[in-house]
């Protein structure tokens, strides 16, 4: 699991980098939560979801948005934060150009900027969105909504309650050609403290059933 250092906007982007089994292995990218709320790419929920793609055999990537960690810059409310996620999966595509599948997944925060990603890039075969912020940025963004995927909440998230990232759910559910799968988790809070086993449950379960419909 190499350091890599990309070059994005506003210089230096620090990040974590698992190559794939294959030359034709897929890709996935991994956000983190939100850089103000102490938010970095060795995140626990981060890492469980890095580790659970990197353990399929794609080629994995997690990095620290802009003023995290050894990455450069200043906290830039979204708008950079979506440029450095770009920068990141450019990076991923051009060092692995025969991948089979591209994956974007996020966590909080990173759920938000994931979801803003998969909008500008249609070729985009699924996402895992973990504890989305639904409640605190708008997601109607998602008209259409370019691919199937995962939505994971806890029933005890007092940041996001439940009822807020169902209100998305059933909105993306009445698009004709996608699947939108939706699971909430009981008793888990909105940073899965002492729930991590369900997240590596849950997206786990999903990842294989996606596999298996789709062999990397």
């Amino acid at each position: 699991m190499p350091d890599v250092i990309l070059t994005g906007a506003s210089g230096r982007i620090e990040g974590r980098y698992s190559p794939g089994k294959t030359e034709s292995a897929p890709i996935a990218l991994i956000l983190h939560p939100h850089p103000k709320a102490g938010g970095h790419m060795n995140h626990p929920v981060s890492v469980q979801l890095y580790h659970l793609f990197m353990k399929r055999g794609f080629a994995t990537l997690r990095f620290n948005f802009r003023g995290v960690g050894r990455s450069q810059g200043e906290f830039d409310a979204g708008i950079g934060e979506l440029a450095d996620a770009a920068t990141a999966l450019d990076w991923l595509q051009t060092s692995n150009p025969a991948a089979s599948q591209t994956w974007v997944a996020g966590f909080d925060f990173g759920a938000y900027i994931g979801m803003q990603l998969l909008m500008r890039r249609p070729e985009t075969d699924g996402f895992i969105s973990v504890s989305p912020p639904t409640n605190m940025y708008d997601f109607s963004f998602l008209a259409p909504c370019p691919a199937s995927g995962l939505f994971l909440t806890g029933s005890a998230d007092s940041i996001t309650p439940p009822v807020e990232v169902e209100r998305v759910v059933s909105k993306l559910r009445t698009q004709k050609g996608i699947v939108i799968d939706y699971e909430v988790i009981d008793k888990a809070s909105h940073f899965w403290t002492e729930h991590l086993p369900f997240v590596e449950k849950s997206v786990g379960d999903y990842l294989d059933k996606r596999i298996e419909m789709n062999p990397i």
